[in-house]
């Protein structure tokens, strides 16, 4: 067989071997994003009561187990502020928005170019009696962070960004403010 046809051979099953890989390459690239667009996370809680309202009780247990029948009442929500004694649906909110704003932030710093050293987030959530029953009112979120190289303009920015894209923020119906200290 003769040099320029051993050439065109490698030649030409090198191109099937390409236009295969780039097929293949534009297939999972757009099965990737359709999944990306489709996507739901689910996450799951379970409360267990047992008893009546003012005197009964109960446990709550998260999916991934952080909390797994940890108990719960309506005197530990109204008569023990502390916590000491066990969690509320309150404190779990609290900690949520606390969490869910920290993780916005630091994605949304990312995005801009800049990695936080530390975000440290308070949620302080007010429950206010209203008419027969109770409401979340508000929740005062008090961030500290220590992001290098970043102007206090572009980081207010960022952080207001953060709480108004954040999902727990999203599904609160009260007022939410942030008040922030930035060290750089």
């Amino acid at each position: 067989m003769s040099k320029a046809l051993l050439n065109f051979f490698r030649i030409h099953s090198f191109l099937l071997t390409y236009e295969r890989f780039i097929r293949f390459y534009f297939f999972i690239n757009r099965t990737l994003k359709i999944k990306k667009r489709n996507q739901t996370m689910k996450r799951t809680g379970k409360a267990v009561w047992k008893g009546s309202g003012s005197e009964g009780s109960g446990t709550l247990t998260t999916q991934s187990g952080a909390f797994d029948k940890q108990p719960y009442s309506v005197k530990l929500r109204f008569e023990n502020e502390d916590g000491k004694k066990g969690t509320n649906p309150d404190e779990m909110i609290a900690t949520a928005h606390a969490g869910c704003f920290a993780m916005a932030l630091s994605v949304e710093l990312e995005k801009a170019g800049y990695t936080a050293d530390e975000i440290n987030v308070d949620a302080n959530l007010s429950l206010d009696k209203e008419g027969k029953g109770w409401a979340i009112t508000k929740i005062e979120l008090k961030l500290n962070a220590s992001v290098p190289e970043i102007s206090e303009e572009k980081f207010a920015e960022l952080a207001n960004g953060a709480k108004e894209g954040c999902p727990v923020s999203k599904v609160l119906d009260c007022e939410i403010t942030l008040d922030y200290k930035l060290n750089g």
